[in-house]
């Protein structure tokens, strides 16, 4: 077992203070966005066994096997594969959506035999995978996941009495669901820039005069003035959690996070198709390929608990499994071995990993195999696989 040390990362949307909180340092006045936990290229854990700094991903490099287990390597190659981080959003992140294995696979073998450049800011396809992921709140956490039913989307365009959104009313009315919302976020993807922006500050006053029912897009707008994603944003479902409940968000689902701080799991992947609330590259054509056009229930999950003591987070991916320990005073020691990779991370309390005491934001590797043990107090994250 290895104590991890991980960087964090200033993107500009981090919140300035929750990762720090959370880690008892003095925050920069900078933003921390993303504390990542895994062997990444872009910034992957180090650890020391004893003959200086490594990271975590030259380790494993070295010694696949012994680091992942046999049946690891054989399901998923020479390589972990998920990505665990402390995400702190203090604006909105980009409204996203993923590729499945398949459309993953397809987009980075063309872009591989056009020639675009890995790190050109155009391309789509960083790597072959596919990028499921699960959100789980440490604190109230607000985000959009999914789309709204078409009705429920035209009554909130509705309301804000914008005549330029009316036609976008009439489209959500007007065909079959999927039709409608294919047909509604194309015509605003598509528009003239300046049309756009002026409906998106008409769109922006109208909801600070309506109220709570409109706060996250008017917060939404106030960080992306003109931009097209607020109001692709109110196609989907505004939710929020609260500490413990989680959101999976599977392929082709749209998906932004707004505010809070919580635990991130994924697949090992940087392919990202961005439909607003970003200055970086929107390709629209790719974007409408990859989304799933069908209302859907966000689905918030909460964890299941086994007489173990664990509580799982379950979902139907195999590259990351994210369970929860709650250590209360005087309770036995848990038993976490496995014959896969698993990385441990506290967010709260003092529990100790074989006798390592750990602090919130304190994290272990365990390679396959290697004895685990839980014992103290405080809440431990448990990242591993389905292998």
């Amino acid at each position: 077992m290895d104590r991890l040390l991980n960087t964090v990362r200033p993107y500009a949307w981090g919140s300035t203070t929750a990762i720090p909180e959370l880690l008892g340092t003095e925050p920069t006045g900078e933003p921390q966005a993303e504390m990542w936990l895994g062997a990444h290229p872009g910034a992957p854990s180090r650890l020391d066994r004893g003959a200086g700094e490594q990271a975590l991903s030259a380790v494993i490099e070295a010694g696949p096997e012994a680091e992942l287990g046999a049946d690891t390597v054989r399901k998923f190659g020479p390589r972990l594969p998920f990505l665990l981080k402390l995400l702190a959003a203090g604006s909105p992140l980009s409204l996203q959506v993923h590729p499945n294995l398949a459309q993953a696979r397809e987009g980075y073998a063309d872009e591989e035999r056009q020639g675009v450049p890995i790190d050109a800011p155009h391309r789509n396809y960083k790597d072959a995978n596919h990028k499921p992921e699960l959100i789980c709140a440490l604190t109230p956490f607000d985000g959009l996941c999914g789309f709204r039913a078409p009705d429920e989307a035209a009554e909130l365009l509705a309301r804000l009495e914008v005549d330029s959104l009316k036609p976008y009313v009439d489209l959500l009315h007007a065909h079959p669901e999927e039709a409608a919302l294919r047909e509604v976020l194309t015509a605003v993807l598509a528009a003239d820039p300046v049309d756009m922006a002026v409906t998106v500050a008409e769109a922006e006053a109208a909801a600070n005069r309506l109220g709570a029912d409109y706060a996250p897009y008017v917060s939404i707008a106030h960080h992306y003035p003109g931009d097209p994603g607020v109001i692709a944003a109110m196609l989907l479902n505004y939710v929020q959690l609260q500490p413990g409940e989680a959101l999976f968000l599977g392929a082709g689902v749209p998906h932004a996070y707004l505010n809070g701080l919580g635990v991130e799991i994924m697949a090992n992947s940087d392919n990202v198709l961005r439909c607003g609330l970003t200055p970086k590259h929107v390709d629209v054509p790719e974007l409408l390929r990859i989304v799933r056009f069908e209302a859907t229930e966000p689905g918030i999950l909460r964890p299941e608990a086994s007489p173990s003591g664990e509580e799982l987070y379950d979902t139907p991916i195999d590259e990351f499994r994210l369970s929860r320990y709650s250590l209360a005073p005087g309770a036995a020691p848990r038993d976490l071995t496995a014959a896969t990779p698993q990385i441990l991370l506290c967010t709260d309390g003092s529990p100790r990993a074989n006798g390592l005491g750990l602090t919130p934001g304190g994290s272990v590797f365990v390679p396959a195999g290697e004895k685990a043990e839980l014992s103290g107090t405080g809440t431990v994250f448990r990242a591993t696989v389905v292998a």
